[in-house]
């Protein structure tokens, strides 16, 4: 599995941003795919996820109602689409290859990593 993540940028606040992830290996279509994101010194944290068919996702409170995960398994590529962002939003974000099917939050269960691109909202 290689993942590459791209769409990552300045966007002021309020503005959107749409994130993409290519697997470019196409292996990933009977795995979810999720989303996390870090900031320096922190953990790195869930944002969202979304099963292997696309049909159940789930999302961190915090960002619950404003972005929206999706995946096209033709195309082998994960989104995460972000609306009304704010500057807490700041972070590199990550894509992620789950070791199941199903959506999940938690952290240990994901098995890849993309390498990582930077969203900052300026205020």
């Amino acid at each position: 599995v290689q993942l590459q993540a791209s769409g990552g940028g300045l966007v002021q606040a309020g503005g959107s941003l749409r994130l993409s992830c290519a697997d470019s290996r196409r292996t990933t279509s009977n795995n979810a795919l999720g989303w996390f994101r870090q900031v320096p010194g922190k953990e790195r944290e869930f944002v969202g996820s979304i099963s292997w068919r696309g049909q159940m996702t789930s999302y961190a409170d915090s960002v619950k109602g404003r972005f929206t995960v999706s995946r096209d398994n033709a195309k082998n590529t994960l989104y995460l689409q972000m609306n009304s962002v704010k500057p807490e939003d700041t972070a590199v974000y990550y894509c992620a290859v789950a070791r199941g099917s199903g959506a999940t939050s938690r952290l240990d269960s994901y098995i890849y990593w993309g390498q990582g691109t930077q969203v900052t909202v300026s205020s």
